[in-house]
């Protein structure tokens, strides 16, 4: 939601990847609080891996948030990321066992992820496929590479190497002098409200990534696609919020609902509640 009423503005993608690579340096602050050393041997490459698809995805999805309507970007991204990171984590890992339960859970959460996201009208194009294609598979392989990652490192420690890592990648942006017109440019640093809300959008992601990639270091391999479909559940809070935002705030965004809206919706959530079930049945 930070990023749909942020982005109305339309800011340079590399801007706000950069400042997002930069705020990942904010996990430094746990260094004290933890055992902190140098990653394994091995442990480079799957982090500098990581580092170098997330900083493409983030950039890939300002890109086409940019370009394109919210709804066009997520419904897409929604629907191929579960799918791209069953497909990886076959190959990076091999065949997996699952029980029945944990199988139809994420088909329940997987579809109501795709029918709550659906928007009416969505006109796709190649190039709007293609962006959003690689924003996914992007994504899709930041989880991968983080499951490595804390295969092998504390995850506190994997993490905070990671985000270090994309804030050095973010740097390349400072090289070209158009790229520090438009990240340091007086039109982002003079707007008090948006940094205020670019911040606290901020603040609530990092705690939201934090907890995503902690679920990804508990979860086994197989129940990585799953982790990722319980977007779903987000999808709910971001249809509340929005909802309460739209009534409180209707200048800021105003969301349109009908009775088909509001079935569409209800029945998202009802599979989404279903494979909530499903995926504590033992």
């Amino acid at each position: 939601m930070g990023d749909k009423l942020f982005l109305s503005g339309k800011p340079n993608p590399k801007s706000y990847t950069f400042y997002v690579g930069v705020f990942g340096l904010f996990m430094l602050l746990f260094i004290p609080f933890i055992k902190f050393g140098l990653p394994a041997t091995g442990s480079w490459m799957w982090i500098i891996l990581d580092a170098l698809v997330y900083v493409i995805g983030l950039y890939t999805m300002y890109s086409a948030l940019e370009r394109f309507e919210v709804s066009r970007v997520i419904s897409i991204i929604g629907a191929i990321q579960p799918i791209l990171i069953f497909i990886l984590a076959w190959i990076f890992f091999g065949g997996q066992s699952i029980s029945l339960w944990s199988v139809l859970a994420f088909l329940l959460l997987f579809l109501g992820s795709l029918v709550i996201s659906i928007e009416k009208n969505i006109k796709l194009t190649a190039q709007h496929i293609k962006i959003t294609f690689l924003c996914a598979l992007m994504f899709s392989l930041d989880y991968i590479f983080a499951k490595l990652i804390f295969v092998q490192e504390p995850f506190l420690q994997g993490l905070i190497w990671t985000r270090i890592v994309i804030f050095l990648m973010v740097l390349v942006f400072l090289f070209k002098k158009s790229a520090r017109q438009e990240i340091f440019s007086k039109e982002i640093s003079s707007e008090k409200n948006a940094k205020r809300f670019f911040m606290l959008a901020q603040a609530s992601g990092g705690i939201a990534t934090i907890l995503q990639s902690f679920a990804i270091a508990l979860a086994p391999v197989a129940f990585l696609a799953t982790i990722n479909a319980l977007r779903g559940v987000q999808y709910i809070v971001l249809f509340i919020l929005t909802l309460l935002v739209s009534v409180f705030l209707p200048k800021i965004l105003r969301e349109e609902l009908s009775k088909k809206i509001i079935i569409q919706k209800v029945t998202a959530i009802f599979l989404i509640a279903v494979g909530l079930v499903f995926l504590f049945v033992k």
